[in-house]
């Protein structure tokens, strides 16, 4: 088994990121606005990105491989971003199934999203149960 690594995806690069979500049939799509960020034994088996929001970072794309899941792979790929951010606040947006894992990491209910996530989070909710979550670090 290869060590994985974590990091900033470079520009050159971002492609291989949507490639990485539509081989595994994934809705998700790199942000070209934003930070992307991917865990890689050889090839890419998490990524995420990080857009600036406010005054902090809007977390969304997360995406592990399932054959490489429950190897805390999405812990230390958000651990890596999270980290980046030198104490801003994170936030984002999840199915209310997922809560427990993301307070596993750290996060908590975000009662003070900025305006903008906040406008954003209620127009995902017309379609979808959605939380938002946030973290400092």
């Amino acid at each position: 088994m290869t060590a994985i690594a974590y990091a900033q995806l470079e520009a050159p690069l971002w492609p291989l990121m949507n490639k990485f979500y539509r081989a595994h049939q994934s809705s998700m799509k790199a942000s070209k606005d934003a930070q992307l960020w991917v865990a890689r034994e050889q090839e890419i088996v998490a990524a995420l990105c990080l857009r600036s929001a406010a005054n902090g970072y809007w977390l969304t794309g997360l995406f592990v491989a399932p054959d490489v899941r429950g190897r805390g792979i999405a812990r230390s790929l958000v651990d890596a971003a999270v980290s980046s951010t030198e104490g801003a606040p994170v936030w984002l947006f999840c199915d209310p199934e997922l809560q427990g894992f993301y307070e596993g990491i750290g996060f908590g209910m975000a009662d003070d999203l900025p305006q903008v996530l906040f406008e954003r989070l209620i127009r995902y909710q017309r379609n979808k149960a959605m939380i938002a979550m946030g973290i400092t670090r």
